[in-house]
């Protein structure tokens, strides 16, 4: 007999960004019940050590902590595992190697839903983190599809990025989402016609000060909640 299919969130980067996540999936799922919802199963450690300062070279790899909850999710169980925070996925494949459950990548659930999409901006502007931009997880997958990415520059993400995430992290939501609004109107204005939030906890920041622009995003947080959602209802659960 096939074991139950549950969703393993391997979260707490930031602990706001893993709970926004869970709503997405919710909200992702047609159910007309309890029963027709998504089985999960959270890690929502927010001791895991911080992503940015390690890539900087400022501070302890968090490797060994996602290990240990990349553990503990397969031992409860987990069909797939999903993390709902980009900059991790810089230690995408170490976690794989050890993982029994396959980890979704929220690059390509990003980047399969852009190439869906009816609406083909020729720019298009990526919010992240230095790592996330330093991998080029982004830029490349979007120049495949013949789309030209602006990105911020040093000055902007010390200025505007940084705090702004940083301002989330300790819940000064519209702090932050003022920060980062500035972030997203300095790449508007260098010509991104659509942008990319390529942080789980700007998209997050962004809707406490209700920008106006948020229509112009795409959210790789709510792609990869798209995605775990249409893993959930190829169960068939819908059909019973």
């Amino acid at each position: 007999m096939a074991k139950p299919f549950l969703l393993g969130v391997l979260g707490g980067m930031g602990p706001l960004a893993t709970l926004d996540f869970q709503r997405r999936l919710l909200d992702a799922t047609p159910a007309q019940s309890d029963q027709q919802q998504l089985p999960t199963v959270v890690w929502n450690v927010p001791q895991i050590a911080d992503r940015q300062k390690a890539l900087a070279g400022t501070g302890p790899s968090p490797l060994p902590q996602l290990i240990h909850g990349i553990k503990a999710l397969n031992q409860a169980g987990a069909s797939y595992i999903a993390i709902p925070c980009n900059t991790a996925h810089h230690w995408y494949d170490a976690l794989s190697e050890v993982s029994e459950a396959p980890i979704l990548h929220i690059v390509d659930a990003t980047l399969d839903a852009l190439a869906q999409s009816v609406e083909r901006p020729q720019r298009v502007g990526v919010i992240a983190t230095k790592g996330t931009l330093d991998a080029g997880w982004y830029q490349r997958r979007l120049a495949l599809q013949g789309i030209e990415v602006v990105t911020p520059t040093e000055e902007e993400l010390a200025q505007w990025f940084v705090p702004g995430c940083y301002a989330v992290k300790r819940g000064a939501l519209v702090e932050g989402g003022a920060l980062l609004s500035r972030q997203a109107s300095a790449l508007f204005a260098r010509g991104a016609q659509k942008l990319v939030l390529a942080c789980t906890e700007v998209p997050v920041a962004l809707e406490a000060v209700n920008a106006p622009f948020l229509h112009l995003t795409w959210d790789p947080a709510q792609a990869l909640a798209e995605r775990c959602s249409h893993l959930w209802q190829s169960q068939g659960v819908f059909n019973r």
